[in-house]
């Protein structure tokens, strides 16, 4: 004897087929505008072609997502907007139910990534954002995972490089802001899992990018003696064009000169007096710049800079940047001196 009750009985041989409201055609699809309840209790409401969905719509989902574009044949297809239940956006493309083209996915812990997808994956060229850091990756995706070259651009400093498998491999560089890069090399060192299991011989291994420093490009700063010969070829070259436009000057108005009255050259003087007067304020100007630009210069010699780096969690890279003058201040150089620690994961 079945344990069912008579009311479930009905219930199977009745199911709940849904409801719905709107357009139909002449063979009685929906067709137009309508607004449907699945018997599912998802709910859609929006544009119907031969009883498909198809055009702008909006459907619910009575798990809390929703998506909001447009269909073709009862598929997501073309723009539209999918809201997760955890929160989670996908703003973009679509083509037949999954996320393909042009899009920005906003993840539930804030980071983003906006640009190419394939079959719901990243794939092709792309911008993802760690809310937490700032920190930006720039580069090629493949089925989701960082792939050929790219750019890691953190807040003071980038790495620009190759990337395989969604980890840095092979000849890079590190780009400092304060004008400064560290070549090198990323390899990958293989480590075996402790708690692997004596049948899992193919699994595969846990991989950890190692930087190698290699050559680094210093700082230049110019000295005093430098300033003081650039100031100087600029101020001749200033007062070179002003006299040359002065001789213009002089050239094209002696005909005019000779045909006017005294009374008029005398009036002519005031603009040449005025225009004289804005020549000294440029070149005071200038003066009261590079004076400035020589303060800020100073300020930074004899001045320790030092850069801590977290490039990963198994990364910790520590630059000491030292810049000074020699002897009698006449050899400005950059004093480095560099620390990796590898730290296990």
């Amino acid at each position: 004897m079945s344990d069912l009750g008579s009311d479930e009985m009905e219930d199977e041989q009745h199911p709940y087929i849904g409801e719905y409201e709107g357009g139909r055609n002449e063979n009685d699809e929906r067709h137009g505008f309508g607004k449907a309840t699945l018997a599912n209790q998802d709910t859609y409401e929006g544009m119907y072609e031969k009883g498909k969905r198809n055009g702008q719509g909006t459907y619910r989902f009575r798990n809390g997502a929703r998506y909001i574009g447009e269909y073709a044949q009862n598929q997501k297809h073309g723009q539209g907007t999918f809201i997760y239940p955890d929160g989670s956006k996908y703003e973009g493309n679509w083509v037949k139910d999954q996320r393909c083209g042009f899009g920005k996915y906003t993840y539930v812990n804030a980071d983003t990534y906006e640009g190419e997808w394939q079959d719901h994956l990243r794939h092709g060229q792309g911008t993802y954002t760690y809310a937490q850091t700032g920190t930006k990756y720039v580069g090629r995706w493949v089925r989701g995972k960082r792939e050929g070259h790219g750019e890691l651009i953190h807040a003071n400093h980038k790495y620009v490089g190759v990337f395989k498998e969604d980890k840095p491999l092979g000849k890079g560089k590190y780009v400092f802001d304060i004008g400064c890069e560290q070549h090198g090399e990323y390899i990958h060192i293989e480590q075996e899992k402790e708690d692997k299991a004596a049948d899992d011989e193919e699994a595969s291994p846990n991989v950890t990018p190692k930087w190698n420093a290699g050559q680094v490009t210093a700082i230049h700063l110019q000295t005093e003696e430098e300033e003081r010969a650039e100031e100087e070829s600029q101020g001749e070259q200033q007062s070179e064009e002003q006299q040359g436009e002065q001789q213009g000057e002089q050239q094209s108005e002696q005909p005019s000169e000779q045909q006017q009255e005294p009374t008029t050259e005398s009036k002519e003087e005031k603009p040449a007096e005025e225009q004289q007067e804005a020549q000294n304020e440029e070149r005071k100007q200038n003066l009261n710049k590079h004076k400035r630009k020589k303060k800020q210069k100073k300020q930074l010699r004899n001045k320790p800079m030092k850069i801590d780096l977290y490039l990963s969690n198994s990364i910790h890279l520590n630059i000491d940047i030292i810049t000074h003058f020699g002897e009698n201040d006449k050899n400005l150089y950059v004093k480095w001196t560099k620390r990796a620690l590898y730290k296990e994961m």
